[in-house]
């Protein structure tokens, strides 16, 4: 189990360094979905999966050309405060609030599409009831 770990923190360091280099031309706004390259992490930390370690992230808040908080995504059904369901493509998936964080656009690979006026709502209010109290 260890070995399996540490191979695999390894290999992300591998394609972290290969995205340190990379100039990316990609464009977001607030409200996309995208995959992200979120690398191999620690304990509870939500992570990547296969050979660029992605996940499905929502831009939640823009910051600069180049930054914006991430809210990742999974299509585990979750329940409590800090997940919220939403619908991408016509399927339910959840945005986990408790698990937000900075990032730079050099993470984003592919645009999976946009959040509905209703959905972002809901996700904003959950976020703000969520790190608000």
């Amino acid at each position: 189990m260890f070995s399996d770990c540490v191979k695999l923190v390894k290999e992300w360091c591998g394609l972290k360094s290969n995205l340190c280099g990379k100039e990316s031309k990609v464009i977001f706004k607030q409200g996309d979905i995208w995959w992200a390259s979120l690398g191999m992490n620690l304990g509870e930390e939500m992570f990547g999966k296969g050979e660029k370690f992605r996940r499905p992230v929502l831009v939640f808040r823009k910051f600069t050309g180049n930054s914006f908080l991430a809210l990742p995504i999974t299509k585990q059904e979750k329940k409590g405060s800090w997940y919220v369901e939403i619908t991408i493509h016509k399927e339910r998936r959840w945005v986990m609030l408790n698990q937000a964080r900075i990032l730079d656009k050099k993470r984003l690979t592919n645009r999976i599409g946009e959040l509905d006026d209703a959905d972002f709502h809901k996700v904003k209010t959950e976020f703000l009831k969520f790190y608000g109290s």
